[in-house]
């Protein structure tokens, strides 16, 4: 039990600790494209500031990518319905992978009680079978191997707590990257319309 603990509250901390990074490079990559890439004279001279690996450059791609696709079958759905909806997709995979990860943290921070709890039901379970074959039941016999028995509680809830309040913050850090990545797309769909006018 005290292994699965372990194992649960290092891989939370891993997760919580790879999507903070990766929270404060997206918003490192926003102020970016702030600065450099609505300056730009173009969407297609924007991509070259942008990050290669950023959801920005990605999201910017697929909105070039869909103005020129913009024939055929394809032709028949008005021009900005087709943009906004493939901005959409690029920027709802953008957001998915902001999400990616937190359902473990979800999930330790549920279950590590539970699997705390079991442990100190199975020692005690076992200090009262060796209490129980000694046959000593004075209460300084029994004090110490309950107690001991309790700590994988404590230790459950040492590890469930960091989970549920990284899950929360994350989230909520989550929440707001994902409007800002909206907030591109919405305006990138506009630039493309525009620049489709001119």
């Amino acid at each position: 039990t005290l292994l699965a603990l372990l194992l649960m509250s290092l891989a939370s901390w891993y997760v919580m600790l790879l999507k903070l990074l990766e929270q404060r490079e997206l918003a490192r990559q926003l102020r970016q494209a702030q600065e450099r890439f609505w300056p730009s004279a173009t969407v297609r001279e924007g991509l070259q500031v942008l990050d290669a690996n950023s959801p920005l450059r990605v999201i910017a791609q697929r909105g070039l990518d869909s103005a020129g696709q913009h024939q055929g079958m394809v032709g028949r759905i008005e021009f900005h319905e087709w943009l906004a909806m493939n901005l959409q997709r690029a920027v709802s995979q953008s957001q998915s992978r902001l999400q990616r990860g937190l359902t473990l943290l979800a999930t330790v921070g549920s279950t590590a009680p539970f699997v705390g709890l079991f442990g100190t039901v199975w020692g005690i379970y076992h200090a009262l079978v060796q209490i129980g074959l000694s046959g000593q039941a004075s209460i300084d016999k029994v004090a110490g191997p309950v107690g001991e028995a309790l700590i994988m509680t404590a230790i459950g809830l040492a590890v469930a707590v960091p989970a549920v309040l990284g899950y929360n913050g994350l989230l909520r850090r989550n929440k707001s990257l994902g409007e800002e990545l909206q907030s591109f797309g919405a305006d990138l769909h506009a630039v493309l319309l525009a620049a489709d006018r001119t």
